[in-house]
């Protein structure tokens, strides 16, 4: 397939006058995320909680949204282009339990029903709690609140037998100074403190211990641990943004007699305020800072960066990062300063990667900027304190590795020795020898952790449709693209796993030139693009470096066949850039599945960009 220049200028120009109207009022992006069955269902349960009466026009909407929009099957996805899944069906079925008017929703929790039946055989309590149990493992983060919905809505049995079926979450460590839970086996990840508070009470309050010291220890630290919980509320009241999560919080509260604490009240309020127009919730407020970062990063690689991205607009952009960046210790996480999180509100908590996506932005809006250059030594600091003794980057907090979402990712990694490596130049020569040990030790991580077949998957995205829903195609091309970013004295350490990842990508191209997330898997919008925008930045990197292109065993043919015939597959399916379905492959967490309408949009310009700058033409 021959990709014709025009048709990629013509695809670029419509994507960029796409994002550019895109933009907010303040001249950044915020996307919109899926609106989410599973956060509609926590906070209908939220709202019954605390007063029916009340919230009963909410309730109402968000009930009739939850029967609209189940799937064929009868079951529920995270999002309304998901497959259906036993958390998400089995919170649409406790909810539908919850309503008033069960008459209204009878069909719709029959099909629910019908679906967890052929699914996990019974709905049995016994049954519901053991499967529920099975899927989060050793994380209790999310399957302790889910039971705990079903309890309170009559799913598991009568009252007195229900809670009883629930292991209870030791809410009495959260009095604990921070600094020691990494040696503190909470069955809860870092981010999840609000659940093993508020829910870990809920235990105790209906289930109380037998052991008579467990129940006067925990008895004792019931305030305590309530006033940890005040403490961590963001001032809007929406712990880290997230629908779910608050929700769960506010009915754990509710249940325990405190429907008129602080955190209940402005719990409830943030979830008041997160209701869309047509009665759902997202499971998140948005990603400004991650699509911004990404959208200045994308334009970034084009000729006309200056043009799309005029010198007030890249000022305003960079004035906003930086006063996004944390200057005083995080009230939640007690991150240290100098990071940032994937958000400017107040429920965002400091993570690797949008550190890295934000100091990659900040030096491509202004790389000479005495503030930018001062912050990014910062950000810098921050992420090398992050790393793990592994020598990987996790997302949140270093050490704390024995839960899935608290471990090193190939793809904050990458990212963050990106991001050191861009930054290099600017740092005084003790920083810069700290950074380059980082990287090195970056690299030794990935180096340890690559398959033998070449790849990586990432920690925050997956597939639905591939082997342990896992996305080869994802974390593989962001580890090239990072890896070919980097600067010379790193190359001898990258070329073999650069040549193994790329042949490992080529030899799942589909057919029809897309790429899915690994073998045998459709193509998506996605996907493709981010294979694309690897091959694309590998192929430009190895005609400026004759040593790292007669190390590669690739052709340079068999590379650019590639890209233009996944160019290509991108120009079609979008119409020239007009038309974009988004793919259901971010995972939030407890391993959440969103979509991003943004991303098909950023991605699909990064890729095409570097495609384009490749001897003028694909």
């Amino acid at each position: 397939m021959n990709v014709d220049k025009n048709d990629i200028d013509i695809t670029l120009k419509n994507i960029k006058a796409h994002l550019l109207t895109a933009r907010n009022g303040d001249g950044h992006w915020r996307g919109r995320l899926a609106s989410s069955a599973l956060a509609t269902a926590t906070a209908i349960g939220a709202l019954t909680t605390v007063d029916r009466k009340k919230h009963q026009p909410l309730i109402r909407r968000g009930l009739d949204w939850l029967a609209a929009n189940a799937n064929f099957d009868g079951g529920f996805g995270d999002t309304t282009r998901d497959i259906s899944n036993v958390p998400a069906t089995v919170l649409a079925w406790a909810a539908f339990g919850m309503a008033q008017d069960t008459h209204r929703y009878e069909a719709a929790a029959s099909d629910a029903e019908s679906w967890i039946k052929r699914h996990l055989g019974t709905v049995d309590p016994e049954n519901i709690v053991r499967q529920i149990t099975a899927i989060y493992g050793t994380d209790r983060t999310f399957s302790a609140p889910i039971l705990m919905m079903c309890a309170l809505a009559g799913r598991l049995g009568k009252s007195d037998s229900a809670w009883k079926l629930i292991d209870p979450l030791p809410f009495e460590l959260a009095i604990f100074p921070q600094t020691l839970f990494r040696w503190l086996n909470l069955g809860v990840v870092s981010y999840a403190l609000p659940a093993l508070i508020a829910i870990g009470q809920v235990s105790y309050h209906v289930n109380p211990p037998v052991n008579l010291y467990h129940r006067l220890i925990r008895r004792l630290a019931r305030r305590k641990s309530l006033k940890v919980l005040k403490n961590i509320q963001p001032v809007h009241g929406g712990f880290l943004e997230a629908t779910t999560l608050t929700s769960f919080t506010v009915i754990a509260l509710g249940i325990i007699g405190r429907k008129k604490h602080h955190v209940a009240k402005k719990g409830i309020e943030f979830v008041i305020d997160s209701v869309r127009d047509d009665g759902a919730w997202p499971i998140d407020t948005d990603l400004a800072t991650w699509l911004t970062t990404l959208s200045v990063n994308a334009f970034a690689e084009g000729a006309d960066f200056s043009e799309n991205l005029p010198a007030e607009d890249r000022k305003k952009i960079r004035q906003w990062l930086l006063g996004q960046q944390y200057r005083t210790r995080h009230p939640y996480t007690h991150s240290p300063p100098g990071g940032w999180a994937w958000t400017d509100r107040p429920g965002g908590v400091p993570d690797a990667d949008d550190t890295a996506g934000a100091l990659i932005a900040l030096y491509k809006l202004n790389s000479t900027d005495p503030e930018a250059i001062r912050a990014a030594g910062d950000g810098i600091n921050w992420l090398i304190g992050l790393q793990n003794k592994d020598g990987g980057i996790p997302t949140f907090c270093s050490g704390r590795t024995q839960l899935q979402f608290d471990q090193s990712a190939p793809d904050l990694t990458i990212h963050a020795a990106l991001a050191m490596n861009t930054w290099l130049g600017t740092l005084s020569p003790s920083m810069k020898a700290k950074a380059q040990k980082s990287i090195l030790r970056c690299l030794d991580y990935l180096a340890r952790t690559q398959t033998e077949d070449g790849t990586w998957s990432p920690l925050w995205f997956g597939n639905q449709f591939t082997d342990g829903q896992e996305n080869p195609v994802y974390g593989t091309a962001r580890v090239i693209i990072g890896l070919s970013g980097l600067s010379p004295e790193f190359y001898s350490a990258e070329t073999e796993m650069l040549d193994t990842a790329a042949g490992w990508l080529l030899s799942v191209q589909n057919e029809d030139g897309g790429f899915g997330g690994s073998g045998a898997v459709d193509s998506s919008i996605e996907e493709t693009a981010l294979a694309l925008d690897a091959l694309a930045t590998l192929s430009g990197r190895m005609k400026k470096d004759p040593d790292l292109k007669r190390n590669i065993k690739l052709s340079g043919e068999q590379i650019r066949d590639a890209i233009e015939n996944a160019a290509g597959w991108l120009i079609e399916t979008t119409g020239h850039g007009t038309e974009m379905t988004a793919t259901p492959i971010g995972l939030y967490f407890a391993k959440l599945w969103y979509f991003e309408k943004l991303y098909p949009w950023i991605f699909t310009l990064a890729a095409l960009q570097k495609a384009r700058n490749l001897d003028g033409s694909a």
